[in-house]
């Protein structure tokens, strides 16, 4: 993986994400997919941008997108690599009017996510990154930032989904608060495992569903910033090619947290 392939598809999700704010605070039009789930003129036109813009850059790497899911799983089950995309993440946040939406690009090779791309439009942020390669925020005006997560924090920040939750998530976020002193954080889209590379936060389990374009990007930056997005078993969180594209529940961290240790008893319990 050549880090000219990142770069392109780094400056291809900026444009993505120029192609969306012409429509933000506009009072678009919203229409409902089959799953109920909103889609606006936005989504359309970020996703015409990076179909169009990845074909371009790697024309043998399929596309998988959310704007674009309908491939049979036998077609799917023959790629070796192809791009995941969610093209706006965060729909509900844009129709609101908040800026706690993203763009997000991920290569995943035989299931793995190699890096990713997460263009945050309305603040002109891009974070990128993988594994093997670190992470970095680009900001307005400035070159490329390397960010890290933060391993041992005197409060344990928790990230949550603003608008998705459970009772299984709630009953873990109570527990912790037995065992840690918890400071509570809620924001939308991708932007939760963002401020977890950005060592602004330190935990964000997810015990309520995503599908795999929601998480793909953003876990590359993770763990190019030092953070691990695991199963609840404790393995890495993976993108096989399924019948249905919903994810397992998941959580990420940093990868060396001290207080880890500590949470797998709950997590055996969540998992059961």
């Amino acid at each position: 993986m050549s880090d000219a392939l990142m770069q392109a598809v780094v400056a291809l999700v900026m444009e993505a994400g120029a192609a969306i704010l012409p429509y933000w605070k506009t009072n678009t039009e919203v229409s409902q997919k089959p799953d109920n789930s909103p889609v606006t003129a936005a989504d359309l036109a970020a996703h015409h941008v990076l179909s169009q813009g990845l074909q371009h850059i790697a024309p043998e790497i399929p596309v998988l997108s959310e704007e674009a899911c309908a491939i049979a799983l036998s077609e799917r089950q023959q790629w070796q690599r192809w791009w995941l995309v969610d093209p706006l993440d965060g729909t509900k946040e844009f129709i609101n009017g908040s800026d706690e939406f993203t763009v997000n690009v991920a290569l995943i090779e035989q299931g793995q996510v190699v890096f990713g791309v997460v263009g945050v439009p309305v603040r002109q942020q891009c974070f990128y990154g993988g594994a093997e390669l670190g992470a970095w925020l680009i900001e307005p005006h400035s070159n490329p930032q390397p960010i890290k997560v933060r391993n041992s924090p005197e409060t344990l920040t928790v990230v949550a989904s603003r608008r998705h939750s459970s009772e299984l998530q709630e009953q873990l976020l109570a527990t912790l608060k037995q065992q840690f002193a918890v400071e509570l954080a809620n924001i939308g889209s991708s932007l939760k495992f963002c401020l977890l590379a950005q060592g602004l936060v330190d935990f964000y389990p997810r015990l309520a569903p995503t599908s795999q374009w929601d998480t793909a990007a953003a876990q590359a930056v993770v763990e190019g910033a030092g953070g691990v997005v695991l199963k609840l078993d404790g393995s890495r969180f993976n993108y096989p090619a399924k019948a249905s594209l919903l994810n397992p529940y998941f959580m990420a961290l940093a990868k060396d947290a001290p207080w880890f240790a500590s949470l797998r008893p709950l997590l055996a319990q969540a998992k059961a």
